[in-house]
C-alpha cells in the first residue's frame, strides 16, 4: 500500500495569555517544517516524516508572536463574519447579475492595454479565489469583489489577463501586472488584509 500523509492532532497548546489553539500534525516527505493558522482555534503543521515532536514544539515556541498575530486576525475576522446578514439568494442573483455586466466592462477596456484577448468570462460565489484563468482564455471572477474598491476589482482584472501572457507567476508576470497597475502590491495586501470579509458579506442564505 502507499504511504499518505495522515494528520494528527496533538492536545490543545497554549501560546500567550489570550489564545489557544488546536495543533493537528501532518507528516510527509517534506524536507522543512511548515505552520498554517487555518482559524482562531486550529494550526496546521507540515513536518518531514522523522521530526520528532519535540523540534515540531520549539518551532511552534520559535514562532509564538506570529502564531498569535495570525490568530488573533483569524478571531477578528470571524467576529465579524458571525455578525454579517447573508444575502438572500435573490439578493445574490442580482449581485452576480451586476458583477457580470462590470467585469465584462473592466475586461473590455484592460485587455487591449495588457495586449490580450480572451473566450468567456464567468462570475461566481466562491470561497477561497479571487480569479482564474484557463489556458484557453476563460476568466473567472468572485462575486465578492464587487464589495472591493475599484482599485482592488481592477487589478483583479488585470491579474488575469496577465495570465493569457503568462501562465504563472513568474517575475515576467509580476513585471506585465506592475506595467499596467504599479501599485498592485497595495491591492494584494488590501485583498489579504479584507478578503475573508468580503466572502462573508457576499455569503447566501443556504450556505453554512
Amino acid at each position: 500500500m502507499g504511504q499518505g500523509a495522515c494528520p494528527s492532532v496533538s492536545p490543545l497548546s497554549h501560546f500567550g495569555d489570550v489564545i489557544k489553539v488546536e495543533v493537528s500534525i501532518i507528516r510527509s516527505k517534506r524536507k522543512t517544517i511548515s505552520i498554517q493558522v487555518v482559524s482562531s482555534d486550529k494550526i496546521r503543521v507540515r513536518a518531514p516524516m522523522r521530526v520528532s515532536k519535540k523540534e515540531i514544539n520549539e518551532v511552534l515556541e520559535k514562532n509564538k508572536s506570529w502564531i498569535e498575530k495570525h490568530a488573533q486576525k483569524a478571531l477578528e475576522n470571524e467576529r465579524i463574519a458571525e455578525n454579517i446578514k447573508p444575502l438572500s439568494d435573490i439578493e445574490l442573483d442580482e449581485l452576480v447579475n451586476r458583477a457580470c455586466e462590470v467585469f465584462t466592462k473592466k475586461v473590455q477596456y484592460y485587455a487591449p492595454i495588457v495586449g490580450v484577448d480572451w473566450n468567456r468570462i464567468t462570475v461566481r460565489n466562491q470561497k477561497t479565489r479571487w480569479g482564474s484563468c484557463s489556458s484557453k482564455g476563460n476568466l473567472n471572477f468572485n462575486v465578492a469583489l464587487m464589495r472591493a474598491p475599484i482599485e482592488v476589482l481592477d487589478y483583479v482584472v488585470v491579474h488575469e489577463l496577465c495570465h493569457r501572457i503568462h501562465l504563472n507567476h513568474s517575475k515576467d508576470f509580476w513585471n506585465e501586472v506592475a506595467r499596467v497597475i504599479p501599485e498592485y502590491k497595495k491591492y494584494e495586501k488590501w485583498l489579504k488584509d479584507n478578503g475573508k470579509r468580503l466572502m462573508a458579506e457576499v455569503k447566501g442564505e443556504n450556505e453554512k
